[in-house]
Order: structure tokens, then C-alpha cells, then sequence
């Protein structure tokens, strides 16, 4: 679903959508749902302790980032990375130490989701990622970002563990769907904006799916592989293509400021 919304700023504050922001974006996912893991059981911090740092931290990257206030890879990449953990932990919270179901999780997050999408329209007529150029669609942007984590985390852990489908099968289902909103975009003329939006969604359990595949003991259907090893295995691949990215801009700005 390469680039399927135009620019309208060269201040755009979010990047391409083109097949690398899809790859990291599924890494990240799949590291945020490993990665909360890892923090909360193998260190020991605990869910609520865990809860709390994360948040602090990712409040210090979304300031970093609204500080740019133009695209910058690094910058825009860790506060996804760290609001995909925190926002797993947010419905981990909610279905852990408050005991709501997750069909009711799913619901409130669709609901909080559709509210964010309302608003931001009401009052920018747009929700269009290439467009993020001012404080407030930034704000809204970076809303919607939380609650399509949120929301992905319920609906995935809905379809693997209260469903009984397992990790596997959970992960090719929102993979399929996937799947046909692209190819509704592509051949059918689905709206670009509702089509990036559908996808970012099913992004999350589809990348949660099979990062519980590959982490969790075999057990427990998964692969065994651990939290450590997959988080780290994915970190390392979204710091080589975030490099890559930071690479390819600078020598984009260095062409233009030539031809200028």
C-alpha cells in the first residue's frame, strides 16, 4: 500500500507510507508486544511497574519528536516503538488488574478509536497522515497512534486466547484481512485514507500475533524462542532500517539543496 497518500507539506511531520514503513512498522509491533513482556516477567518490574516507567519514557520521545517539527526517522520511530509497548500495557492493564473482558476492551478502544477519528475531522476537515503539519493534527495523529495499539492488543489477544485460534492461525486471519484492504485499495478504488487506517489497525494484532509465535513457549503454542532473543532480533532490524531511512533523507535534502 506504497504511498498511497500525497504529500501536501514538505513540513509533514510523519513519513512515506511505502513498503519500509510497513516492514517497521510491523517490527515494531512485534517488538512492543515482546518487549512488554520481557519488562514486566523476565526483569521483574511487574505490569504496573512496568506501566509507569514506559509511560515516562515514552512522554520524554513524544516530546523529542514534537520538538522536530518536520519528519526526522529516529525521532518519529521511537516514540511508534515505544507508544506499540505502552499501548499494549495499557489494555494489559485494563484486562489484568481491573479484570475487564477483552470483548469490552475491544469495544471501548473501537469506540475511543472512532471518537479520535471525529473529532480530528470535525475540526480539520482531514485525516490524512500526509497532512501532520501543525501542532494540533499532530496531537490528534499521535492519539489515534495510542489507540490503534490498544485496540489491535484487544482485538488480537481476543481472537488467540479467548477464541482459542492460537498465535498461528490469529495471525493469518489479520494478515488475510490485510491482505484485502490492499487489494480493495488497489483494484477496487477503496478510499486511500479509510484503507491506511484499516490496515495500521490489523497491523498491530497481525505483528503481536506472531511475536507471541515466536516468544512464547512452545507449551503455550508458541515457538519458545523468548522474549530476550525476539526482542532483540526485532530491535536490531528496526535500528538497521531506520538507518537506512535516516541515510536515504539525508542524501535526498543534500540532491535538493543542490538543485536549489
Amino acid at each position: 500500500m506504497a504511498a498511497i497518500i500525497e504529500h501536501d507539506s514538505e513540513l509533514n511531520r510523519v513519513p512515506d507510507v511505502a513498503i519500509d514503513f510497513w516492514l517497521i512498522k510491523i517490527m515494531a509491533v512485534t517488538m512492543g508486544e515482546t518487549a512488554a513482556d520481557y519488562l514486566a516477567v523476565n526483569l521483574g518490574l511487574g505490569l504496573t511497574g512496568t506501566s509507569l516507567i514506559m509511560t515516562g519514557v515514552l512522554i520524554v520521545a513524544i516530546a523529542l519528536q514534537f520538538a522536530q517539527k518536520r519528519y526526522v526517522p529516529w525521532a518519529y520511530w521511537l516514540a511508534v516503538a515505544l507508544i506499540s509497548i505502552v499501548g499494549t500495557l495499557v489494555t494489559d492493564n485494563i484486562v489484568d488488574n481491573f479484570g475487564v473482558r477483552l470483548e469490552t476492551t475491544t469495544i471501548v478502544f473501537s469506540v475511543a478509536l472512532a471518537l479520535t477519528f471525529a473529532a480530528w475531522y470535525a475540526t480539520e476537515k482531514t485525516l490524512s497522515i500526509h497532512t501532520i503539519f501543525t501542532t494540533r493534527r499532530e496531537i490528534f495523529y499521535w492519539l489515534a497512534i495510542l489507540f490503534t495499539f490498544s485496540l489491535g492488543t484487544a482485538a488480537g489477544d481476543l481472537v488467540a486466547e479467548r477464541f482459542a485460534l492460537g498465535y498461528l492461525a490469529t495471525g493469518l486471519i489479520f494478515g488475510s484481512l490485510i491482505a484485502a484492504i490492499a487489494s480493495a485499495w488497489f483494484f477496487l478504488g477503496l478510499n486511500a485514507v479509510l484503507a491506511f487506517w484499516l490496515a495500521y489497525i490489523l497491523t498491530r494484532p497481525f505483528g503481536a500475533s506472531f511475536g507471541d509465535l515466536l516468544s512464547q513457549p512452545v507449551e503455550h503454542g508458541g515457538m519458545g524462542f523468548g522474549t530476550t532473543f525476539t526482542s532483540l532480533t526485532f530491535l536490531g532490524c528496526i535500528m538497521a532500517i531506520i538507518l537506512h531511512m535516516t541515510l536515504r533523507k539525508l542524501i535526498e535534502e543534500d540532491e535538493q539543496a543542490l538543485l536549489d
